[in-house]
């Protein structure tokens, strides 16, 4: 019901012959699919807020998934988990390189993954990082890991062997600014995944101000609605609206094409050190049921479901339906299918 069918509830699920499964009678493909992934936010401290004005008309005018989850904690094991169907028994946020203040070794994923899909059906796509200095870069942060506006925990494409490995492959995840004229471009890209940088995506975390990017600095909110976070989902609607403007206004918005709009988890609110601090661990359709003590989470963790919590999800599709809501539990495993 929301672009061009239902969004799929399991990633065992099939959602029919409505919405592109292939080989079903009437099978209906997306043209083309933009993702745009936002960072650490509930879907009611999103949508109707005062400080999200245009996502939240977004939500109120299109679709919108009302039961939707992120897959677990934290956030590069959902990125993972949007592009590959599983998270791969990774709760961390580390990336390509070893990092030295914990045990858990650098994340290289050695899987099959959406590229791979995509370059076998011989289907355009690019992802598109803000703050992101050039093509293919392979360093975890920039300009710095200790102010880092860019991170490739957000940027799951590069933490792939054999897209990071590949240069053809890498050089298809490009700075932001490129978006814009590939996508008016003569062979747009037909899925393409927009991540932006950490003072756009609600995330926070920046206290220098980076020459270039009028959106920094931006801290950590304390706590969810304080100064810190309205200004971050101000800068986070503002990033939407160019974002979605400038789709709606290309040459590759077309036929049924859509756009999806969502965030990675929940908050991170610093409560409850039994599950990392997250405000929420509550999860559906195949989340990560995780042992008691497991070491990516807390040593006082109790053991089950380790999900992603409450986070916002919203479908325009171009060809319709409008004022549309979906309740069916879902979370990325779901966009990801239905994207398949």
């Amino acid at each position: 019901t929301l672009a061009a069918g239902a969004l799929a509830a399991t990633a065992g699920s099939s959602y029919g012959a409505t919405a592109g499964a292939s080989g079903g009678s009437g099978a209906q493909r997306l043209d083309h699919v933009f993702i745009i992934m936002l960072e650490n936010h509930a879907a009611d401290h999103v949508i109707g807020d005062p400080a999200a004005p245009f996502i939240t008309s977004l939500a109120n005018t299109y679709g919108q998934a009302t039961d939707y989850f992120g897959v677990t904690h934290t956030s590069e094991p959902n990125y993972i988990a949007a592009t590959s169907g599983n998270n791969w028994w990774v709760n961390n946020d580390n990336g390509w390189y070893p990092i030295t203040s914990n045990n858990f070794g650098p994340n290289q994923y050695a899987h099959t993954n959406i590229v791979d899909e995509l370059q076998t059906a011989h289907i355009p796509w690019d992802a598109y990082m803000q703050a992101m200095p050039s093509a293919g870069y392979l360093p975890d942060f920039w300009p710095s890991s200790s102010n880092a506006l860019y991170a490739s925990k957000h940027n799951p494409f590069i933490l792939y062997n054999d897209v990071r490995l590949n240069p053809a492959r890498a050089a298809h995840i490009k700075p932001y600014t490129s978006m814009a004229a590939d996508l008016n471009g003569p062979n747009a890209p037909r899925y393409v995944w927009i991540s932006p940088d950490e003072c756009s995506n609600m995330h926070g975390g920046i206290y220098t101000a980076v020459p270039g990017f009028a959106d920094t600095p931006c801290p950590y909110n304390d706590v969810p609605g304080d100064a810190n976070d309205q200004a971050l989902k101000a800068k986070a609607d503002a990033f939407v609206k160019g974002a979605v403007q400038t789709i709606m206004s290309s040459r590759a918005w077309t036929g049924s094409s859509a756009i999806f709009i969502v965030a990675d988890e929940t908050d991170f609110d610093g409560t409850n050190p039994t599950d990392n601090d997250y405000a929420s661990v509550a999860g559906c359709c195949d989340s990560p049921v995780l042992p008691a003590g497991d070491p990516q989470i807390s040593a006082s963790w109790p053991g089950g479901v380790y999900g992603g919590g409450s986070a916002p999800m919203i479908v325009i599709s171009r060809l319709g339906p409008r004022h549309a809501t979906d309740a069916t539990p879902s979370n990325h495993y779901s966009m990801l299918l239905t994207i398949e």
